[in-house]
């Protein structure tokens, strides 16, 4: 990492208490949970090359300047200082977001966040003076190449998040404690200009699960307010910076990133909120753009997420300009998964043209929709028959969170409730010749 080496400072739990016993020889105190008193809202966001770099975001109320101190969490007196950048602007001038660069692969390091500018030696006594630092959050770098890992998938939050919401991902998060990536399919607050909303979607996840694993966040139409996306969104959410060059927009919020032999990528659906008036250019550049990134795919699998769906699933609702604009891209280059929101309801399904002899087997991209909140609307069918395409799992009144595996040739997939129901199960095989996905376990 090509940035200043510090001294270690020794974990602190509780931060002072446990600093003075250091300094008088006594003690060297284990990693807690992090401390949030001085910064929040800590986040991992994914860059270009997961395996060597990091993007890391933050808060620091009333701070001039901040800084990441990062290392390896098994050598603790090798540290390296990254100085914050400032990304809220006048009116969210505690934001800030660091890249630290240089990473080993398939490392665990450890990290902490400090106000002020380090300059002292990596931060003071963990209070609220300057240059004050968080306890220690630990992530794991990307493997160089294809590698198991699991990860998490979230529809709507959205709303009573604190009371409804929270225990569904709480669960998520406990059935899946070794997961690497969280993908969330927008709307994750109802108004996207509330801190106290955000707060909560922070708190629901809490400061362990969004500073220990990456966050692929697509924006819903509740990320948008009346003058455009929401001005926390890019401070919380940079993305990776690797979308369509041409448009400055959606260079804020579609992107892709490469993980152990997936390649994630993240669209902007929202061509109502965000384009009115050019909704098929809007589109088109996403669509061209998306053909390159899918045709440019060096890895066996594919996963897309964006909020509205290809086929939506509540009454009088019909994304045709998305459908017509994305779905030939989609299925020419047989994207594994496409992961969706918005509808308020869980849904799973593909295209007939890719029913097999064996009803329980399919071929071609899985469609899947899905909420975490507790805004739960009917499902309906009527937009998937009259557009070629099939359920084979529908449910209204559930909030899931879906936890997916990648192992070599096979992808696992599971939906579940909070209380332990299983909504929905399948496989696909890329094994031998062909893919298939397969229902049930």
């Amino acid at each position: 990492m090509s940035a200043t080496t510090l001294r270690s400072v020794p974990d602190r739990v509780p931060a002072v208490l446990c600093g003075a016993a250091v300094a008088a020889g006594l003690c060297a105190c284990a990693p807690q949970t992090p401390d949030t008193s001085t910064v929040d809202h800590v986040l991992l966001s994914p860059t270009t090359a997961p395996s060597t770099q990091q993007n890391v975001t933050w808060r620091a109320a009333g701070a001039e300047e901040s800084f990441l101190e990062i290392g390896i969490r098994d050598k603790p007196e090798q540290t390296t200082l990254v100085q914050g950048r400032s990304t809220g602007g006048e009116e969210f001038d505690s934001a800030f977001a660091a890249t630290a660069t240089g990473l080993e692969p398939g490392t665990v390091y450890r990290y902490r966040i400090g106000r002020g500018s380090g300059e002292d030696g990596g931060g003071g006594d963990g209070g609220d003076g300057d240059d004050a630092v968080s306890d220690w959050y630990t992530f794991t770098t990307a493997a160089e190449q294809a590698e198991p890992f699991n990860f998490l998938y979230f529809g709507d939050v959205q709303n009573d998040i604190t009371d409804e919401a929270a225990p569904v991902i709480r669960v998520g998060l406990e059935a899946a404690p070794n997961a690497r990536l969280a993908v969330h399919a927008g709307d994750l607050v109802d108004s996207a200009g509330s801190d106290s909303q955000w707060d909560a979607w922070f708190d629901a996840f809490g400061p362990l699960a969004t500073g220990g694993m990456n966050h692929l966040v697509a924006p819903g139409n509740h990320d948008y307010g009346s003058e455009g996306l929401s001005d926390h969104w890019v401070p919380q959410f940079p993305g990776a910076g690797n979308g369509p060059e041409r448009s400055e927009k959606l260079t804020r919020t579609v992107y892709h990133t490469d993980y152990q032999g997936v390649r994630f990528v993240v669209l902007d659906s929202n061509y109502r909120d965000a384009a009115p008036h050019s909704t098929d250019r809007w589109l088109d550049t996403q669509r061209r753009w998306l053909e390159q990134v899918l045709d440019d795919n060096p890895h066996q699998w594919s996963v897309v997420t964006f909020h509205h769906p290809v086929f939506s699933s509540s009454m009088r609702s019909d994304n045709e300009a998305l459908r017509e604009a994305w779905l030939p891209v989609l299925e020419e280059y047989d994207v594994d998964l496409v992961l969706q929101g918005h509808d308020h309801s869980y849904s799973r399904g593909n295209l007939t043209e890719h029913r097999t002899r064996d009803p329980d087997v399919h071929t071609g991209p899985v469609y899947v929709t899905a909420v975490t909140g507790p805004k739960l609307y009917e499902a309906r069918k009527d937009d998937w028959t009259e557009n070629g395409a099939e359920v084979r799992v529908q449910r209204t009144g559930v909030q899931t969170f879906q936890r997916i595996s990648v192992e070599g040739d096979t992808l696992v997939y599971r939906a579940s409730t909070a209380e332990g129901e299983r909504v929905d199960f399948f496989t696909i095989d890329e094994e031998g010749d062909g893919k298939r996905v397969i229902d049930g376990p």
